[in-house]
């Protein structure tokens, strides 16, 4: 009898230890905080009679303790106070726990779109940004989407140095 209740016990510390880990699990589930996201630099790909191409690197945080993906992530973009319109990213992106990826937009535009200012950010080292927007996120509860801001001075890699 006395080796059953052992049993019983032993059974009941594993069931206890199970659950408990699990509410652990679900409250880190449910503390959702947002990705940080930071444009990083910004490559300049090509560009020739009608406008040009550009690739924004940006530098993502999930501070979450639980792996995040992203189904879409869209931004406006503005350099130096002009917008260069949208920029898209329709396949997924794999957030790690607690880490920072890496992601690459490119960005089509022309020169009738941002006119002078275009031309004169191929002279710049450096210029000012804003983007804003949203992205899509598959979280371990459901689906989220999170409201983008950002903004700060970005370093311009040249096409020709």
């Amino acid at each position: 009898m006395l080796a059953l209740m052992k049993e019983h016990a032993s059974v009941a510390v594993v069931v206890l230890s199970v659950a408990l880990s699990g509410c652990a699990t679900l409250r880190n589930a449910l503390t959702f905080e947002e990705p940080q996201i930071e444009l990083k630099q910004v490559d300049i790909t090509g560009f020739g009679l009608q406008g040009g191409t550009l690739d924004l690197v940006f530098d993502v945080y999930n501070p979450n303790q639980y792996r995040l993906r992203s189904t879409r992530l869209e931004v406006g973009v503005e350099l130096a106070s002009t917008d260069f319109g949208e920029a898209l990213i329709d396949k997924p992106l794999d957030l790690s726990p607690q880490n920072h990826s890496r992601a690459v937009m490119p960005v089509r535009f022309t020169w009738a779109g941002v006119g002078a200012a275009a031309r004169s950010l191929l002279q710049r080292q450096e210029l000012p940004y804003q983007i804003t927007g949203a992205v899509i996120l598959d979280t371990p509860i459901g689906e989220r989407r999170v409201q983008l801001k950002s903004n700060g001075n970005v370093p311009l890699r040249k096409l020709i140095p």
